[in-house]
């Protein structure tokens, strides 16, 4: 009992003292304090503390605000004008530029010592809605048939033996490249091709291998089509035909030409004829695989194969007929000589053979 005793009697002074340190105060100064007093121990010092800083609080003035006045209504004048930059004065660099070229300010766009523009010749299309629909359908032949067949012949075929069919029916084409260039007044032409028929015929076993090749001799691909661009059809309609691809109505008739004179035609037995005419189809689909990769990502498809197929086309037939010493650096890679480029054969266009060449 005396143990409870001893602490009440000591709890006395010490609510006396905190009656006398804490008086009564207001309801601001209060939460204040009680504020202050949240962040400390709570003991006596940071009692005295909380109620000094409270008390400091309170003493000092609130902050004046100055009275906002209206701004003064003034009537309406014009801007005033902008300052004109000041005048600088020329580097010595500006100033021999000047003294060599007379002043004048150096436009790149209308430099007239820059070479003119390319310019491409457009294809004649004014049948371009049919010929969307016949693309639409000879792709989709092409997906379905075509290239499964290519992918299954270079799978199932070793390459020695695709290289040896596809010299085969190069060679079988060079007589009829030889007439077209007499056709055309090329000569010289026409006697490589007959040479090189020859030299293949006889030493590369029916024209399996390319020994024509080895000694220099170009391979030379003439067709009628051509040769009547050559005798003043320059301008043609352009034409895609179901299974046979691009053409022009100038090649049509071109096509119609070679025919009598195409090799493989000329055989009467069905089943051979048939079957070496497939085996040229599929031949042509392999070499076409080269240029899938640049057709996967064109935005028109049937855009890209015409005016591809027309400049080629317009190559072939004027592209020899240049000026003398005239160079062809300037023309992109599937225009250039089979020489110049040998990764892309001279027929890698989507043009499916029609005369047995």
């Amino acid at each position: 009992m005396r143990r409870l005793i001893l602490p009440a009697l000591l709890l006395v002074p010490v609510c006396a003292l905190a009656q006398i340190i804490v008086p009564p105060m207001p309801a601001e100064k209060r939460a204040a304090f009680e504020a202050c007093l949240a962040q400390t121990n709570r003991d006596e010092h940071a009692v005295l503390a909380c109620l000094r800083q409270v008390d400091e609080n309170a003493a000092a003035p609130p902050p004046q605000t100055p009275p906002q006045t209206p701004p003064p209504t003034t009537p309406p004048t014009t801007p005033p004008e902008a300052p004109t930059a000041p005048e600088t004065t020329p580097t010595q660099a500006e100033q021999d530029y000047d003294a060599i070229y007379g002043g004048q300010q150096y436009n790149p766009v209308a430099d007239s010592t820059l070479p003119a523009p390319a310019q491409l010749p457009a294809a004649y299309d004014p049948w371009e809605k049919l010929n969307r629909k016949v693309h639409g359908f000879n792709n989709a032949v092409d997906r379905h048939i075509a290239k499964p067949l290519a992918r299954a012949y270079v799978a199932v075929v070793p390459r020695p033996v695709r290289l040896g069919v596809g010299n085969f029916f190069s060679n079988l084409g060079q007589p009829l490249s030889a007439v077209n260039a007499l056709l055309q007044g090329k000569p010289k032409e026409a006697g490589q091709a007959l040479g090189r028929f020859a030299l293949n015929t006889t030493l590369g076993w029916g024209g399996l291998f390319d020994p024509a090749s080895s000694v220099n001799l170009p391979h030379r691909n003439e067709d009628f089509g051509q040769t009547l661009g050559v005798w003043g059809w320059k301008r043609s309609r352009y034409v895609e035909l179901p299974l046979f691809g691009p053409r022009t109505v100038r090649d049509v008739f071109g096509m119609v030409g070679d025919a009598p004179l195409a090799p493989i035609r000329t055989i009467q037995d069905d089943t051979t004829r048939v079957f070496l005419q497939g085996l040229q189809l599929v031949d042509v689909r392999t070499q076409l695989m080269a240029v899938d990769s640049m057709r996967e990502g064109a935005t028109d498809d049937y855009a890209l194969v015409r005016d591809a197929w027309t400049q080629r086309r317009n190559y072939q037939i004027f592209g020899d007929r240049a000026p003398q010493g005239a160079s062809n650096e300037g023309l992109p890679d599937y225009l250039q000589d089979d020489d110049d480029n040998p990764s892309v054969p001279a027929d890698a266009m989507p043009v499916m053979p029609t005369d047995g060449r």
